[in-house]
């Protein structure tokens, strides 16, 4: 099950043993976390099995403001037709040159992929199997298995065999994905975590309460406006911190204060952090560190 928080994934249990008259065994609520980069890597290359198709990516931060224009539904994600001009054209306003914008292939998770490559005679033919390959390891990355966001994949260069019986599906991809696991490898990748912007409502009283409560979760108050007896704080707090939080207002403010979310956001994970994290996260899953 998946959910915006420890309450939300409450209410789906109980509508699960309630309405289908279930038993369900829960574990304790799961943070999902975001790979990405901090900055642009070197050429890298990934051999296919047969060693005769190889590829060559360039992995870069993406732009600010393409990454908020495909969070807000401006720029649709899904596989981009030459004839989608409204798509391209929107890229074009956004500041991509309209060369570059003609050779985005694929919007995925708040990741772009570019084919920049050029006289490529077969192209056409695997270019497809590249944007499953993309797809595969924006889904899990190379640091903990976790989606990756925010990154521009291009495709610079490409080595196909003549022959289409040598370049399928079994060659192209463990070859896409090795090389651009290995771009993201090389380009500082770091981990992000979801924070949760809320607005607590509680009687004045209570400020201070509410205050500490936010910093002992890694939390920032945001605003904090008055409205007659009561106030209205607005904080972003970590996900990860947030379990049991509905509980700890209730008992800080003697059941009188109350929350509800007003957002969520991806901010890089402490620096302190980014290595028990990433541990934890393997550790959980069962993978080797070559895996």
């Amino acid at each position: 099950m998946s959910g915006m928080g420890e309450l939300h994934l409450e209410v789906i249990e109980n509508r699960i043993i309630r309405e289908k008259g279930l038993e369900i065994k829960t574990s304790e609520p799961i943070v999902v976390y975001r790979e990405a980069i901090q900055s642009k890597s070197p050429e890298t290359e990934g051999k296919s099995p047969n060693k005769h198709n190889k590829f060559y990516f360039v992995i870069e931060p993406l732009e600010n403001n393409i990454y908020e224009a495909i969070k807000s539904g401006e720029l649709p994600e899904g596989r981009i037709k030459k004839k989608d001009d409204e798509i391209i054209s929107n890229f074009v306003k956004l500041g991509v040159d309209a060369k570059e914008a003609k050779k985005i292939k694929h919007i995925f998770n708040g990741n772009i992929l570019v084919d920049a490559t050029r006289g490529i005679v077969h192209i056409g033919e695997v270019i497809e199997m590249v944007m499953d390959g993309f797809e595969q390891v924006m889904t899990e990355g190379p640091i903990a298995r976790e989606p990756g966001m925010k990154m521009k994949v291009s495709l610079t260069d490409t080595k196909l065999h003549e022959d289409a019986i040598h370049r399928g599906p079994a060659q192209v991809l463990p070859a896409v994905r090795d090389a651009i696991k290995e771009a993201m490898k090389q380009s500082k990748p770091v981990i992000y975590e979801p924070l949760q912007i809320i607005e607590i409502d509680a009687p004045q009283e209570y400020m201070g309460e509410i205050s500490k409560l936010a910093q002992n979760k890694r939390g920032q108050v945001l605003t904090m406006e008055q409205k007659g007896e009561y106030i209205s704080v607005k904080a972003k707090l970590p996900v990860a911190e947030m379990f049991g939080f509905t509980s700890e207002l209730r008992s800080s403010t003697n059941g009188k204060g109350s929350h509800y979310l007003v957002d969520q956001v991806f901010e890089k994970l402490p620096e302190s952090l980014q290595e028990k994290v990433r541990q934890s996260i393997r550790n959980r899953k069962g993978l080797s560190e070559n895996a």
